[in-house]
């Protein structure tokens, strides 16, 4: 696969660098933008390297630019990248008029109906080609990535890692859509990129994933309960009791007075890199 990265721009952080980067996706048939931050360690040898998902009508810069991660992800020598949400300038009639469809909203998937099929190959875009750039372009360790992400990037972060078992090997969320076929963003995403067969809805709802018996591995989800979407549209609840059904293990934590904001993952997000650290240091191979 020939790859010819476009450095938008790049910037000392914590003595690391934060590097905004543009590419032609062959997957996507367009450009497509992510980020990355490279801790101090990543000028000596390969660190451990987290996807992050991020949620509706954000960007690549988003989770960069608002979450406060480089701090700790310098000091822990992690690697962090970020990806835009979709497809931009699709050419697509009214690809921008809804929030909840289209540009922004790619719902981490690969659209199977016309006329998102065309461009929209999310999951295949994360899964394979970035995930190929990053450990051909990146000193990324390729025995050590972990995925996360927020709201539909959390939807994103668990059914990608539930759907491609061994790519990842540690895995969290912030507030996601954990049972996207229960809830009114789901059905309208999945209506819209998958068609009217709920059959196939199922395959890419967590809580549905993990009642079909896919496993993760040990994860940690945090949800605000002040949050406006928790009760209509994220249900965790549904996930935790599947996972409890299961026996697959996770962290669910509920915070009073927290709610959907960036303000809730940045004061988590410590948490979140140290979680996914102790299970990428674990999970190297001898």
């Amino acid at each position: 696969m020939s790859i010819k990265l476009e450095t938008r721009s790049q910037h000392t952080c914590f003595d690391g660098v934060q590097g905004f980067y543009q590419h032609h996706s062959e997957i996507i048939g367009l450009p497509m933008r992510f980020a990355v931050y490279e801790p101090p360690l990543a000028r000596q040898q390969r660190v451990p390297v987290l996807f992050f998902l991020a949620g509706l009508t954000c960007t690549e810069e988003t989770f960069m630019i608002k979450a406060g991660a480089q701090r700790y992800a310098a000091e822990l020598g992690l690697m962090l990248v970020s990806l835009d949400t979709s497809p931009r300038d699709t050419g697509i009639a009214g690809e921008a008029d809804d929030w909840e469809i289209g540009a922004g909203a790619g719902f981490y998937l690969d659209a199977t109906e016309p006329p998102w099929s065309k461009h929209f190959h999310m999951e295949s875009y994360v899964t394979q080609e970035l995930c190929h750039i990053i450990l051909s372009k990146f000193p990324a360790d390729p025995e050590r990535m972990g995925i996360f992400g927020h709201s539909m990037g959390g939807h994103g972060a668990l059914t990608l890692a539930l759907r491609h078992p061994g790519l990842y090997q540690s895995v969290s969320a912030f507030a996601p859509i954990a049972a996207p076929i229960n809830c009114l963003w789901g059905q309208k995403a999945f209506s819209h990129y998958l068609g009217e067969s709920t059959d196939s809805w199922q395959k890419h709802d967590a809580t549905a994933l993990i009642e079909s018996g896919h496993r993760l591995p040990p994860s940690l989800i945090d949800q605000g309960l002040n949050d406006p979407f928790l009760a209509e549209q994220l249900h965790p609840e549904y996930f935790e009791t599947a996972c409890q059904k299961a026996g697959q293990s996770l962290l669910l934590r509920r915070h009073a007075g927290y709610d959907h904001s960036y303000f809730f993952i940045s004061t988590f997000i410590q948490d979140h890199l140290q979680h996914h650290l102790a299970h990428l240091t674990s999970s190297t191979r001898q």
